[in-house]
């Protein structure tokens, strides 16, 4: 299974790619597994400022819905639009092409508390 070392992680299975202060939000593989086929991507709080651990979205599969948790306090500030028209693309490319959001960081010391890829493996048992 992948678990990419560059990236951070929350125990509620959401990765996160920082670039300055700006963080690109996706689910995991293993979530994406769980989950199953997804069939839509849902996120109404586009330009709005959200606290951390706050539901941002939700991701809808064959089998059940689940809500997306903001793993920093910021602005979400862009949605991958692609996911509208191929939410699999979540399952074929979590990583990539099935990101979610953009987020301008509120605050870095946030960061201190994601996971990195070891401690997120070691949730998952993998």
């Amino acid at each position: 299974m992948s678990i990419p070392a560059e990236l951070k992680y929350t125990k509620d299975h959401e990765w996160i790619r920082i670039d300055g202060d700006t963080a690109t939000v996706g689910i995991t593989h293993f979530a994406q597994g769980e989950l199953g086929d997804i069939v839509y991507v849902e996120v109404e709080t586009l330009d709005e400022t959200l606290n951390k651990d706050e539901v941002f979205g939700t991701v809808e599969a064959v089998k059940t819905v689940s809500d997306l948790f903001l793993p920093l306090t910021g602005e979400i500030v862009a949605f991958n639009e692609a996911l509208e028209d191929d939410p699999e693309l979540v399952n074929k490319d979590p990583y990539g092409e099935g990101w979610m959001i953009k987020l301008k960081i509120a605050n870095t010391e946030e960061v201190t508390d994601l996971l990195d890829a070891d401690g997120y493996a070691s949730i998952i048992g993998a």
